[in-house]
């Protein structure tokens, strides 16, 4: 059986997010951060689900992440973190960075570069056009 040869993960910045992305490394600060929801469930299951609205950036932008159940622990106002297979959501026509079950969120030593809030990719509408030939 051959070796197999690892790869490194390829990290991307705020600023070359598009619609649709998927499997994104990214290494950003979280600016600030909301709770919006928390629902506990009935029954047997006993989970609770929160959610947390965060604005997280880079040297190149900021985007709303958007935090769920265990994620909302690590999404400290000041804190560096490394989001792992992230992916963008569309929600209203505007982007929305979220890491779901396959992906991770790591908190890690806090980065050296400041974050460039006046570029808000959150902020930018996108539609939807279909072309017909």
């Amino acid at each position: 059986m051959a070796e197999q040869i690892k790869q490194q993960p390829a990290f991307v910045k705020i600023s070359e997010l598009r619609p649709g992305a998927f499997g994104l490394n990214l290494t950003v600060k979280v600016v600030s951060s909301k709770a919006i929801m928390t629902r506990g469930r009935n029954g047997t299951q006993g989970r609770n689900m929160r959610l947390a609205e965060c604005l997280v950036g880079d040297e190149t932008g900021i985007v709303v992440f958007t935090a769920r159940n265990d994620q909302v622990d690590a999404m400290k106002e000041g804190s560096t973190v490394i989001l792992r297979n992230a992916k963008i959501d569309m929600y209203k026509g505007s982007m929305r960075l979220a890491v779901d079950k396959w992906g991770r969120v790591e908190v890690t030593e806090a980065a050296a570069f400041s974050v460039k809030e006046d570029n808000n990719l959150s902020l930018i509408e996108f539609e939807l056009i279909t072309v017909e030939e």
